[in-house]
């Protein structure tokens, strides 16, 4: 029974020896939890994971948890896994359908409306968009509050 023991013991410590960061490991972000397509990721969700440097992985992932703050997840991440790039996003800040302020400023001048996105789109993109209007589709940078701006930049 002894002897049992000690092998059980043995063979636990080498196993976790095995599982142990050693100064040739990258370590990776990894979700803590379950994260679903549309969640935005917090610090809370992720952890770091050692891999070992000669880890190939079938596409390139994410590296430094800085970039996943305030991503949004385009499909389902499960815990412990490396993140691949092509699974996060920038959040959507206009949704397509959803009507939405549209704005020209030139000068003096600003115009507001209202325009329905033929597309969703993130801080900084063109998305087309559908005055309401006139039924014309024009150009437009998404702003960060949410409104369409369209004319000069």
């Amino acid at each position: 029974m002894k002897l049992y023991l000690k092998v059980v013991i043995a063979a636990a410590c080498a196993i976790i020896d095995a599982q142990a960061a050693t100064a040739d490991d990258r370590i990776l972000p990894v979700p803590s939890v379950t994260i679903y397509p549309g969640d935005v990721i917090d610090e809370s969700m992720i952890k770091d994971r050692p891999y070992p440097e000669n880890y190939r992985f079938r596409t390139s992932v994410v590296e430094s948890p800085r970039v996943l703050i305030g991503k949004t997840v385009r499909r389902t991440l499960v815990p412990g896994e490396a993140i691949p790039m092509n699974s996060i996003d920038d959040p959507r800040v206009v949704t397509r359908g959803v009507p939405t302020t549209v704005v020209f400023e030139e000068g003096g001048l600003s115009i507001t409306g209202i325009g329905t996105p033929l597309q969703s789109g993130t801080v900084g993109q063109s998305i087309q968009v559908k005055n309401i209007d006139s039924g014309r589709t024009i150009i437009g940078r998404v702003e960060a509050d949410g409104r369409i701006r369209i004319g000069v930049h």
